[in-house]
């Protein structure tokens, strides 16, 4: 399987037009790539991007997504054909998302994946701290999520356990800029998570990861037949791709880790970000190459899953966890209701 089937449109003012049966970029009257068809599974355009309607006809017919993001990442359109998949698993999906008990112990799935994982970055964290402040800091924070885990069976409900995956990600960004390395954090100081907009570089960057994370997660769910619109953690609004959210939880530890290795080792630096009017941060077009080749060459590492019990390319892993989410959603389940066969993905 292809994993650099995804096509990301960075350079803005950037024109994309049909030339036969290859995908042609232009820059004004300059062609600089040209990709065939057949070779695309998805077209990510970021910010001012301009594409013809032969273009986008043909993408529609060949099955190949078409997102446009702003120039934050965040999500704005996605163009796809004819919808696909499996008519049965999405109606048992809708009548699953409508019972609480089973919505309530999946979300509790999703949250306890994420929380698992953002503690093996703080422990990973601490293990490698070469300031005792620091090490300290971040045991207490793997400490506090330890909690946060242990009280997740007991959450009688769907705000309880919201409020659980709250607090835990309050705590988890507290903790972020001591895994910053110390001559960097100045230029990249983080006063907890914030966005629309980011308001410093650290989370601008994480924005844009994520906003990748969730095309990836999105394209999973679609390919696996599930709807990624009916969620069960996040709650159900008009254009929100719910489903996708949930399943994005698990992999959020991912777009962390790659955000500090790359502030880390200096591959991203203040200057690829800017200051817009309001005090939102953008990162610029060179510092999103930079991200996206790094995020690419991030998805063919090999990892071991836990489950398949033999290592596999991280960018697979959504394909993965998305089939084995329409299991449980399809099948799997206890005689008192409860989604007893999805696992998160939580590499050891």
């Amino acid at each position: 399987m292809q994993l650099l089937n995804t096509l990301y449109v960075n350079t803005p003012e950037s024109y994309l037009r049909l030339d036969n049966d290859t995908l042609r970029i232009m820059l004004g009257e300059e062609t600089r790539l040209r990709v065939p068809l057949h070779h695309l599974q998805a077209v990510v355009c970021f910010g001012r991007i301009g594409l013809s309607v032969p273009l986008m006809h043909r993408l529609a017919d060949e099955a190949i997504a078409l997102v446009l993001l702003d120039e934050h990442g965040r999500f704005k359109a996605r163009l796809e054909g004819a919808v696909s998949g499996n008519v049965l698993l999405r109606r048992a999906q809708h009548t699953q998302s409508m019972s609480p008990v089973f919505a309530l112990d999946l979300a509790r799935v999703f949250i306890a994946g994420k929380v698992k994982n953002s503690r093996q970055v703080l422990l990973r964290g601490a293990r490698d701290a070469k300031a005792e402040a620091d090490a300290a800091t971040l045991t207490r924070g793997a400490q506090n999520l330890a909690a946060t885990l242990r009280a997740l069976p007991e959450a009688p409900d769907m705000d309880v356990l919201r409020g659980l995956e709250g607090e835990a990600a309050r705590q988890y960004f507290e903790c972020m800029p001591t895994l910053v390395r110390p001559d960097m954090r100045p230029r990249f100081s983080m006063n907890g998570r914030t966005r629309r907009p980011p308001r410093d570089r650290f989370n601008a960057l994480l924005s844009f990861l994520y906003a990748m994370w969730m095309n990836d997660c999105r394209s999973a769910l679609e390919a696996a037949g599930l709807d990624p619109q009916v969620g069960f953690l996040h709650v159900l609004r008009p254009g929100r791709a719910a489903l996708a959210l949930d399943l994005m939880e698990e992999f959020r530890s991912f777009a962390d880790r790659l955000a500090l290795t790359l502030v880390n080792r200096t591959q991203v630096t203040e200057k690829d970000f800017a200051v817009r009017e309001g005090g939102g941060v953008t990162l610029l077009p060179d510092g999103r190459k930079t991200v996206v080749v790094a995020f690419q060459e991030r998805k063919q590492e090999a990892i071991q899953h836990p489950l398949l019990a033999q290592p596999i390319a991280l960018g697979l892993v959504p394909l993965v966890q998305a089939r084995l989410l329409a299991r449980a959603i399809r099948s799997e389940l206890d005689i008192q209701g409860k989604a007893c066969g999805y696992v998160p993905f939580m590499p050891r």
